[in-house]
């Protein structure tokens, strides 16, 4: 029996809501274009989706008041932050990482989430020690699974709480650190990489972007949160 695709394993574009799509084209420079034609234009060429997400004028609508009120999904505020705070020009990787991303953080904004495994697990996990005590202790697809969540959550955790990490290791003398975060989050991403299922859900160039470029996509996270997220 082959496993289910989990929910974090999207690193293509997310479908798009009705609300995305008014708001893309709600401001589009070009006057006069069909939301429809249009549309389809962005199912049949993702690049053309990848350029309207860099563009300044998507960016400028999304924080502009008065079209807050269009409240696009969590993937698509995501993605256009993420494009924001992630500097330099993009490979497919890259683009790979950021759809990866952008679907990740939609889902943990449900914070329950955050601590699970997967979406209908009944184990909750709310310290990084107790996620490697079962990979340890766990076969080989939920090995995979448990691998790649400790790379989603050290990620997380090091870039968009980077703040409250070190606040807690600085003023409460916890012993975990962003530095500890991020070694963990390298490891586990480079670990899942190699299995075979990465492969089969088409992770295995996004868990090694991830892995090897850890720290620009930490900075990044970091960079949204501080900027972002925190107003």
């Amino acid at each position: 029996m082959t496993m289910q695709m989990p929910d974090f394993a999207q690193c293509g574009t997310a479908p798009l809501t009705r609300q995305d799509l008014i708001f893309l084209f709600e401001h589009f420079p070009v006057p006069g274009i069909d939301a429809v034609e249009a549309a389809q234009r962005l199912i049949e060429q993702p690049s053309t989706l990848d350029s309207m997400l860099e563009a300044d004028y998507v960016f400028d609508a999304l924080r502009d008041q008065k079209t807050q009120w269009l409240e696009v999904s969590p993937q698509l505020f995501f993605n256009i932050l993420l494009r924001r705070c992630l500097p330099g020009r993009r490979n497919s990787q890259e683009r790979q990482a950021i759809h990866y991303l952008a679907n990740l953080l939609g889902l943990f904004t449900r914070t329950e989430r955050l601590y699970r495994v997967t979406r209908d697990d009944e184990a909750n996990y709310q310290y990084l020690v107790d996620l490697v005590a079962a990979a340890a202790n766990a076969g080989p697809e939920r090995g995979f699974l448990v691998h790649s969540h400790i790379g989603n959550y050290a990620l997380y955790t090091a870039g968009i709480c980077a703040a409250w990490v070190e606040h807690r290791h600085r003023y409460k003398r916890r012993p975990v650190t962003v530095e500890y975060y991020c070694k963990m989050g390298r490891s586990y991403y480079f670990t899942a990489a190699r299995h075979p299922l990465a492969a089969e859900f088409g992770l295995r160039q996004v868990f090694g972007e991830l892995s090897g470029r850890f720290d620009y996509y930490r900075d990044g996270l970091e960079k949204m949160g501080e900027e972002y997220l925190r107003h």
